[in-house]
């Protein structure tokens, strides 16, 4: 019975996901075609986004959210950075209503109403393996930063199947020493339980947790290297997560365990 439940809660959540994107966008595309004459970096159209995409959070009780050290956000440009579980977690971060371009795989921007509104915030897109594509999207990220709204990654690169942190790659930490961009970690709870990466059932009610880290500023990375500096920040959200929720040796201590190797060098967010 409970697996049943699911499914119908599921298939209704999806249909109303659906019908709410396809009613919502042209409120979008007018607040587009009215503001962006003045609005250059679309401040108006991703508030209206994080109104859209906040909504299936708020009216559904199976998934309460709460928000920890909201305080802490950054009031200046930064380089966003947040543990990547679910598909939910775009949905949640929204929650924050703070200025902010995702970086976001190509893919996304293909899907009809909610990728089509991507387009017209100017998010980022990004197409895997394609070297062109990563440098006209570290090019875009950092004129985007210069230009005063922050950048929004998960530098995990894709989201953990196992519901762990798992290494990250090197990416949005490049992106805010050529910059100069305070760094603001995000950490996210509950969203894989919630829903699993790959899944598309929901599993009950869940409370999810958004966690606002201390900013990292440009002054206090000076003289680390891009390494050093992935390590510094992944220790940061491992520390809040707690070593059940990383992927490290079952049996060593959190703070004595080495970052894994961090692969490729270019990090993505999903949107």
């Amino acid at each position: 019975m409970g697996a049943l439940f699911r499914m119908i809660h599921s298939l209704l959540f999806w249909a109303g996901l659906t019908l709410s994107s396809a009613l919502l966008f042209p409120v979008a595309l007018l607040i587009w075609a009215v503001t962006s004459p003045f609005d250059r970096r679309r401040v108006a159209l991703h508030q209206f986004t994080c109104f859209w995409g906040s909504l299936y959070t708020w009216f559904n009780p199976a998934w309460p959210v709460r928000i920890v050290n909201r305080h802490k956000l950054a009031d200046t440009p930064s380089v966003m950075v947040a543990n990547h579980l679910s598909f939910l977690d775009i949905l949640v971060i929204f929650r924050l209503f703070n200025h902010f371009k995702w970086v976001s795989k190509v893919e996304n921007f293909r899907a009809p109403f909610i990728g089509w509104n991507m387009t017209l915030n100017g998010y980022i897109p990004l197409r895997r393996g394609d070297r062109d594509s990563i440098v006209k999207m570290l090019a875009s990220s950092e004129r985007t930063l210069k230009e005063g709204s922050s950048i929004m990654m998960f530098p995990e690169g894709t989201r953990s199947s196992s519901g762990k942190l798992r290494p990250f790659k090197k990416g949005a930490f490049d992106l805010a020493m050529k910059t100069g961009s305070p760094i603001q970690p995000i950490v996210i709870r509950g969203t894989h339980r919630a829903l699993p990466d790959r899944g598309f059932v929901l599993q009950g009610r869940h409370p999810i947790e958004l966690v606002i880290l201390d900013v990292i500023s440009a002054e206090s990375y000076a003289g680390l290297s891009v390494e050093e500096l992935t390590d510094q920040v992944w220790n940061a959200i491992a520390s809040e997560l707690g070593a059940d929720e990383v992927e490290t040796p079952g049996s060593v201590e959190l703070s004595r365990v080495p970052r894994p190797p961090a692969g490729i060098e270019i990090s993505h967010g999903h949107a």
